[in-house]
C-alpha cells in the first residue's frame, strides 16, 4: 500500500476555505419601518360664488355697481365662513392654542 503525504499549504487553505464558508452573513432581516406619509386635510373645497360684481358691463353707472357690490356681500361672507372652517380643519389643535 501506498502512503499520500498531504501538502500542508493545501490542508490550510481547506481549513480556511472550510472557516470562510461558516461565516457567511445572515439573510438580511426583515425590518418594519413606520414612514410618515401626507394626506390632505382638506376633503373638498367649497365652491366659490359667483360674484355678480364680476359680470357687469364696463359702463354701468356706480349706484349699479355699489348695488351689485351689496347683493354680493352675503354671498362672499358665506364662503369666507367655510373657507375658515376648512383652514382650521388644517390646524393642529396644539397650533389653535396659540391663537
Amino acid at each position: 500500500m501506498k502512503k499520500e503525504t498531504f501538502n500542508l499549504t493545501k490542508l490550510a487553505c481547506l481549513a480556511m476555505a472550510l472557516l470562510l464558508v461558516g461565516c457567511t452573513s445572515a439573510p438580511p432581516a426583515v425590518q418594519r419601518v413606520e414612514v410618515p406619509v401626507f394626506t390632505p386635510c382638506v376633503k373638498e373645497v367649497p365652491q366659490r360664488p359667483v360674484y355678480e360684481f364680476d359680470q357687469l358691463a364696463p359702463a354701468v353707472t356706480d349706484g349699479e355697481i355699489v348695488l351689485a357690490l351689496a347683493r354680493d356681500w352675503p354671498h362672499g361672507r358665506k364662503y369666507e365662513v367655510e373657507l375658515e372652517a376648512v383652514i382650521a380643519g388644517c390646524i393642529l389643535p396644539d397650533e389653535k392654542a396659540e391663537r
